[in-house]
């Protein structure tokens, strides 16, 4: 887990659409951190946006990867759809994103306003790990 300062993209790392925090992703299936509702996908299957209560947040898996234009990315969900914790977003094929030369750290960006502290920066959290950061708002 990483700080959205090291993101080397100033959308994320200057905080121009929200405060947030970045995993440098290690796995293959990106899955729902909260419960709650897909309110934005994009074709390439790159980014989703989720509300949950009156938070809106925005997954973005990777660095510059909308320009595989969707290669290498599975959406396993729709707009619309209702999400539980854990259900299983995107599936990616790890090995073809990095063969092309893109980075996999993915900014979880809040887009409602809300500042964060990062609990766990520089360290490795597993999927589903509570207490990772804290609202601070």
């Amino acid at each position: 887990m990483i700080g959205l300062d090291r993101i080397d993209d100033e959308v994320f790392s200057k905080k121009s659409m929200g405060d947030g925090f970045a995993i440098d992703f290690k796995g293959v299936e990106v899955k729902a951190p909260t419960d709650g509702e897909i309110i934005m996908t994009f074709p390439t299957g790159h980014a989703i946006g989720i509300k949950s209560g009156d938070m809106e947040y925005l997954i973005h898996i990777g660095m510059d990867t909308v320009e595989l234009g969707g290669e290498g990315f599975k959406l396993c969900i729709s707009q619309g759809d209702r999400i539980k914790q854990g259900d299983v977003l995107v599936k990616i094929d790890k090995a073809k994103i990095l063969e092309k030369g893109k980075s996999l750290k993915s900014p979880v960006v809040f887009l409602t306003g809300e500042k964060i502290d990062v609990l766990s920066a520089g360290r490795y959290v597993r999927c589903l790990e509570k207490n990772i950061i804290k609202i601070k708002n």
